[in-house]
């Protein structure tokens, strides 16, 4: 795999997140190798997102501010995390946008549900530097698609985004 590239295939086999594929509304999955990347997923995925680009912020308070218009939640910005370390999160607890569902060493997977679609998005580390993050939507209603005409191709373009910034990663 070429360093820097961000190469679209399927989930990891054996992943959480493979797991959650069979019915999906939506699904895809991102690699990239990041071979300076030797932290726990969790940890990679705080330390990316702390670094979510202005433009990304803009795109989520947008997101906010047209679904609050609908009466669905505001859920704030990617990069808007606590101070609080890797190791001092639990299963349910929340990270940022999302509540953590599993936490290994190698993948962590985090989400978000409500009554029109439940959202699931998988950090996982593979032998030799590789990094994946898979995301799988499963829709429960009409506005629930509605939603995903607008976020598929943006969220597209901000996990290429936030997946080049593993690239250069060293030991954090």
């Amino acid at each position: 795999m070429k360093h820097g590239a961000v190469i679209p295939g399927a989930a990891p086999a054996g992943s959480q997140a493979s797991l959650r594929l069979p019915g999906a509304y939506f699904h895809d999955c991102y690699r990239i190798a990041a071979p300076g990347a030797d932290i726990c997923a969790l940890e990679l995925y705080l330390h990316v997102t702390s670094q979510t680009p202005g433009w990304v912020n803009r795109l989520m308070a947008l997101r906010n501010w047209l679904v609050g218009l609908a009466g669905l939640k505001d859920l704030g910005h990617l990069g808007a995390l606590g101070a609080k370390p890797a190791s001092e999160y639990r299963v349910g607890d929340r990270v940022g946008i999302f509540s953590l569902i599993y936490l290994s060493q190698d993948e962590v997977l985090l989400g978000d549900s409500d009554k029109h679609l439940d959202v699931v998005l998988s950090v996982c580390k593979a032998p030799l530097g590789a990094v994946s993050v898979t995301t799988v939507v499963h829709v429960h209603n009409w506005l629930g698609r509605l939603y995903m005409l607008p976020v598929t191709p943006l969220h597209k373009i901000i996990v290429k985004a936030m997946l080049k910034r593993t690239a250069s990663l060293s030991t954090v």
